[in-house]
C-alpha cells in the first residue's frame, strides 16, 4: 500500500509553490514552482505538478485552503494562502 502525504500550496518569494511534506526525515522535499503569484494556479495544473513530483491526489481528497499571518504576533499583517490535499507516490516510492 502506498504512504501518504500531505502536500502544500502557497505563495514564498512571489510565487506559487507547491510541495510535498516529508515528515521525519533530512531528505529535501520534493518542490515545484508556478512561476507566478496570480492567477492561482488551477486544480489541472495542481495535479499536474504533483505528478512531475511522483505523486497524485488520493482519491477522494479536496484541497482545504486556510490562512496564516506572516507575522503570527500580528493580526494586521498580511494574510498567506496555504492550501493542502492528501496525496501518494504513484511511482511506489517510499518517499
Amino acid at each position: 500500500m502506498a504512504r501518504e502525504f500531505t502536500a502544500q500550496m502557497s505563495v514564498y518569494k512571489g510565487r506559487w509553490r507547491l510541495y510535498v511534506v516529508l515528515m521525519n526525515t533530512t531528505a529535501r522535499w520534493p518542490e515545484y514552482s508556478f512561476d507566478r503569484a496570480a492567477p492561482v494556479p488551477t486544480l489541472l495544473e495542481r495535479v499536474n505538478a504533483l505528478s512531475v513530483l511522483g505523486f497524485e491526489p488520493v482519491p477522494g481528497s479536496e484541497w482545504r485552503w486556510t490562512e496564516d499571518f506572516e507575522g503570527p504576533d500580528d493580526p494586521a499583517s498580511a494574510v498567506m494562502l496555504i492550501a493542502a490535499v492528501q496525496v501518494r507516490s504513484w511511482t511506489g516510492a517510499d518517499a
